[in-house]
C-alpha cells in the first residue's frame, strides 16, 4: 500500500528516509524497569544493558546478558545465547510458538526474554522509517485529545513477516510530527492491552529518538491507567548510528 501523507510528515519529522538509509546499525544503553521482569520470573538481566539493532533485518542483540562474557541474538525465527567465543550457549527455533498457551503469570525463560525484548527494542528503534518498507498498511482514525493536547492518529497494520506485538497498532503523533503515544496489544503476554507513552526525543546524526518510554495499561475507554502499574519502563543513552 502507497505510504500514507501522515507517515510521510512523521518521517520527514524524524530526519528523513535519504539520511536514515545511510546507517546500518543502531547502538544504544539502556536502564530498564517495570513490574514486567518480576512477573515473567527474569527480574534484574534488563536493569542496566547495551543494545545493537539493525536498520537493514528484524536483528537485535543486548550485551552484557545473565554473563559478562555473554551476549544473545534476536531474529524473528531463531533466538540464541552466545559466549566471548562466539560459542552458542542455549538457541530456539520459532521462538514465538513456545508462547502458546502462556498466562499473564507464566515465568519466561531467558530465551523467551531475548525473543521479547528483541523485537520490541527492533520496533521501538526503526519506527517510524521501517513503516515505509513495503506490506504495511494505514488508516488515520479521528483525532485523540489528552492532557491539552490533539494527537493525529495513524492505525498500522503490520506485515506477518515483521515480529511485533500485535498485526494491528496505533501512533499518536504531535503537531510536529513526533510520535508520543504507541498503542497495541501484546500477543505474547495474554493480549494486554497497552498504551506506551514516548518523552525527552534527541537527535542523533540527523535522527531522532525519544529516550524516555513508559507503558502502561490502556483501560476500555482508550484511556491509560497511570501512573500504576507501570508495565515497563525504559531509559536510552549513548545512542549511535553506524
Amino acid at each position: 500500500m502507497k505510504m500514507s501523507n501522515l507517515l510521510e510528515s512523521v518521517i520527514d519529522a524524524y530526519g528523513g528516509l535519504n539520511n536514515w538509509r545511510k546507517f546500518e546499525n543502531i547502538s544504544a544503553s539502556l536502564r530498564i524497569g517495570g513490574i514486567t521482569w518480576a512477573l515473567k520470573q527474569v527480574p534484574g538481566i534488563m536493569d542496566n544493558i547495551n543494545v545493537v539493532t539493525s536498520t537493514r533485518k528484524q536483528f537485535t542483540s543486548f550485551y552484557p546478558f545473565v554473563e559478562k562474557d555473554w551476549h544473545n541474538s534476536y531474529e524473528p525465527g531463531k533466538v540464541a545465547i552466545i559466549n566471548n567465543r562466539n560459542e552458542v550457549i542455549e538457541e530456539l527455533l520459532d521462538p514465538r510458538a513456545t508462547f502458546s498457551g502462556y498466562v499473564t503469570n507464566t515465568p519466561w525463560s531467558k530465551l523467551q526474554l531475548t525473543y521479547f525484548t528483541g523485537y520490541a527494542m527492533w520496533n521501538y528503534l526503526n519506527v517510524p522509517f521501517c513503516l515505509a518498507d513495503p506490506g504495511y498498511s494505514f488508516k488515520e482514525l479521528e483525532p485523540w485529545e489528552e492532557d491539552g493536547e490533539t494527537f493525529r492518529r495513524l492505525q498500522v497494520t503490520f506485515p506477518k513477516e515483521v515480529a511485533t506485538h500485535g498485526p494491528v497498532q496505533t501512533f499518536y503523533i504531535d503537531s510536529s510530527g513526533l510520535i508520543k503515544r504507541h498503542d497495541y496489544n501484546v500477543e505474547i503476554l495474554s493480549g494486554a492491552r497497552t498504551a506506551h507513552y514516548l518523552a525527552d526525543y534527541v537527535e542523533v546524526q540527523g535522527v531522532k529518538f525519544a529516550t524516555k518510554r513508559n507503558v502502561y495499561l490502556r483501560q476500555e475507554d482508550n484511556t491509560a491507567k497511570k501512573p500504576e502499574p507501570l508495565f515497563i519502563s525504559i531509559d536510552i543513552r549513548d545512542i549511535k548510528l553506524s
